[in-house]
């Protein structure tokens, strides 16, 4: 039997050659054209800066508080509570020259503004809020107190233990003194020794404000002795040392 050997060449390369492996010209080149940008991908890097500070407003911050109605328990714990948050953020760090980069931060404090206006409340809850305004205006800024519409009895310490030089008050506000004043029933035993703690309030109230004030205890007691409400205008508040200013 004769064998062509052009058809066993022919089988053999139909055997060697798969149709679905041929790439055409075209394929090639889009495969080279997009590996440079897979590889631009692989390149890419995330970078987190964490040292950036959060921009600084120019606008002024709001740093006032009031103290508006009776002087109670709930009312004292508003107070003292805006106290210690408002001496929390007083401290901030500025640049006195931002354009120049070799400049350091300052440290500035930044005042309290607090709004009175009260006929007055318990003796306690006043003692609370003095204390506390006492201890921010030692270790952290100043307390501008404003009187306003009227300042009685309890308000009137609280108004005078603002920072010297800024402390303010109405044109028509009104102060208010009187006696320290009490209820109290039960045994005789009971009856003298509340009658010893209002004695104690009494005179703590008179050395607070005398401490506060250019008026000396004595001048205060005389001044309690009439047994009525004492009214004080701005202008002669600001002359017995309360305020230092009128608005």
């Amino acid at each position: 039997m004769m064998i062509n050997k052009k058809n066993i060449v022919r089988i053999q390369a139909d055997e060697i050659i798969d149709p679905s492996q041929i790439v055409s010209e075209q394929e090639e080149q889009e495969e080279l054209v997009e590996q440079p940008a897979e590889q631009e991908q692989d390149d890419r890097q995330i970078v987190i800066i964490n040292n950036i500070q959060p921009p600084v407003s120019d606008e002024p911050e709001l740093r006032t508080m009031s103290l508006y109605g009776n002087i109670n328990e709930r009312k004292g714990s508003e107070v003292v509570a805006s106290l210690l948050y408002l001496q929390s953020t007083a401290i901030r760090s500025i640049l006195k020259n931002p354009s120049d980069p070799e400049c350091k931060p300052t440290l500035i404090s930044r005042d309290i503004k607090m709004f009175i206006s009260t006929h007055g409340g318990t003796a306690s809850d006043m003692f609370s809020i003095i204390d506390v305004m006492e201890a921010v205006k030692e270790k952290t800024c100043d307390i501008e107190t404003i009187g306003i519409g009227k300042v009685m009895s309890a308000g009137v310490p609280i108004l005078a233990a603002g920072t010297k030089g800024k402390r303010k008050i109405g044109k028509n506000c009104r102060i208010m003194l009187h006696n320290v004043m009490a209820g109290f029933g039960g045994t005789i035993f009971n009856m003298e020794n509340e009658l010893e703690e209002i004695k104690w309030v009494q005179d703590r109230y008179i050395e607070v404000l005398a401490h506060h004030s250019k008026m000396s205890k004595r001048k205060i007691k005389k001044m309690l002795k009439s047994q009525r409400d004492i009214y004080i205008s701005a202008e002669q508040a600001v002359k017995l040392g309360i305020a230092d200013k009128i608005i």
